[in-house]
C-alpha cells in the first residue's frame, strides 16, 4: 500500500514563506514521480510543481521562480518551498506520487491535502 502523509501548511501574510513536506510510504514499490497540486475554492486542481525519477523539475507558470519542489530520496519526503506567497496562491495543496505497480502499470497516489492561506 502507499500512502502519503503532508505537512507544512498554515496561513502566512503576503511576500511570506512556508515550506510543505510530504513522506511517501511506499510498501517497495518504485516512484516514477512525486509532485504537489493545489485546488483553490471553485476551481479545478491544478499542478503546481513535478519532480521525476531523474531529478527532472515541472511547474506551473504561476509559480515558477517563487517555489521550489525537492526530494530527499532516503525519507521518501518531497518538499515545496513556497516564497514570495501571494493572496492567489491560497487554496489545498494535495501531495501526489506515481509509483509502478508493475514494470508496466503505474498508478497514483493523493494525500490528504493542506490548507495554504496566504492573507494580511
Amino acid at each position: 500500500q502507499v500512502q502519503l502523509v503532508e505537512s507544512g501548511g498554515g496561513l502566512v501574510q503576503p511576500g511570506g514563506s512556508l515550506q510543505l513536506s510530504c513522506e511517501i510510504s511506499r510498501s517497495g514499490f518504485r516512484i516514477n514521480t512525486m509532485g504537489w497540486y493545489r485546488q483553490a475554492p471553485g476551481k479545478e486542481r491544478e499542478l503546481v510543481a513535478l519532480i521525476d525519477a531523474g531529478d527532472n523539475r515541472n511547474y506551473a507558470d504561476s509559480v515558477k521562480g517563487r517555489f521550489t519542489i525537492s526530494r530527499n530520496n532516503a525519507k521518501n519526503t518531497v518538499y515545496l518551498q513556497m516564497n514570495s506567497l501571494k493572496p492567489e496562491d491560497t487554496a489545498i495543496y494535495y501531495c501526489n506520487t506515481e509509483v509502478f505497480i508493475t514494470d508496466f502499470i503505474r498508478r497514483q497516489y493523493w494525500g490528504q491535502g493542506t490548507q495554504v492561506t496566504v492573507s494580511s
